[in-house]
């Protein structure tokens, strides 16, 4: 028995989607589900394609740490709970996360924290310490940094 057309189709669109950049298996289980391809054709493609290492988990979530925090000034909070709603693993994303070295993440955070301090009005130090504390974990930085952070400027 032939595989189907759409299988066939599917699967060289999957193929070409991971060639491009770099994807989850959540994503790519989505994408051939939005396409029509029944669940047991969409894991025979998530199979061929990760034994072909056009998808890997792991590697998704390198490049992801990498590009959000580089790019977004995104938090390692922020970070870990877009991971989690696309369904990787707990271990990956540790893994992931603990490729950002703590002197850059630190640096990362005080950089945020100035910028936004020169923006923002208040009427005391404490109200601009809320606001600043605010800022940072609406970025995703731990609430214990920025109170280190913000104490030490005192």
């Amino acid at each position: 028995m032939g595989e189907s057309n759409l299988y066939k189709t599917a699967l060289k669109k999957a193929m070409s989607l991971c060639a491009i950049r770099e994807i989850c298996v959540s994503d790519i289980r989505q994408k051939l589900s939005a396409w029509g391809v029944d669940e047991k054709d969409i894991t025979k493609i998530i199979n061929h394609l990760t034994n072909e290492k056009f998808i890997d988990d792991k590697r998704y979530a390198l490049a992801f740490v990498k590009d959000k925090f580089r790019y977004n000034k995104w938090g390692k909070i922020k970070i870990a709970s877009a991971l989690k709603m696309k369904n990787i693993a707990d271990e990956t994303i540790r893994e992931a996360l603990d490729s950002i070295d703590d002197d850059v993440y630190l640096n990362a955070l005080k950089s945020i924290i100035s910028n936004h301090k020169r923006t923002v009005k208040s009427k005391n130090l404490y109200d601009l310490k809320g606001k600043l504390l605010r800022h940072g974990m609406s970025k995703g930085f731990e609430s214990h940094l920025i109170y280190d952070l913000l104490n030490e400027d005192e």
